[in-house]
């Protein structure tokens, strides 16, 4: 069980233990965040272990858009924290019963993770190369 403090972030608060935010507002809801913004819960913990093992439950919860069934509002969805911080400990409590499972978990996606990064890049690298063969016949 990860043990951790869920609160509103208010801007200008500076936080001594470790720490992510979480985005609140939007479709993008219960994305974690390094960096805050002005519609984020911030979650704080005793150990930067349980910071990791928590952000990549985040991080997967957010992937497959667990929150969206949360969200209310109808202009501007959001979620409220109660819902969210009750669901959170229900999800990673479930996640962390396995506890070796949801290493090789958390493994598995950030090698997916560098796999994503450089195929973007690879990407990026062939639309280049085609900019300038396509540069070539323009300026001829």
């Amino acid at each position: 069980m990860i043990n951790f403090n869920l609160k509103h972030h208010v801007s200008g608060n500076c936080y001594s233990k470790p720490h992510f935010f979480i985005l609140n507002k939007g479709l993008n809801t219960g994305k974690p965040l390094s960096e805050p913004c002005p519609n984020c819960f911030v979650i704080q913990f005793g150990s930067s272990e349980d910071l990791e093992n928590m952000e990549s439950i985040c991080k997967s919860l957010w992937r497959v858009k667990f929150w969206h069934q949360f969200l209310i509002g109808s202009v501007i969805p959001y979620i409220r924290i109660h819902d969210f911080s009750k669901n959170l400990s229900i999800k990673s409590n479930e996640m962390m019963l396995d506890f070796e499972q949801h290493k090789k978990n958390v493994l598995a996606l950030k090698l997916l993770e560098q796999k994503e990064k450089q195929f973007h890049e690879n990407i990026n690298l062939i639309n280049d190369m085609r900019r300038v063969i396509l540069h070539r016949y323009c300026n001829k």
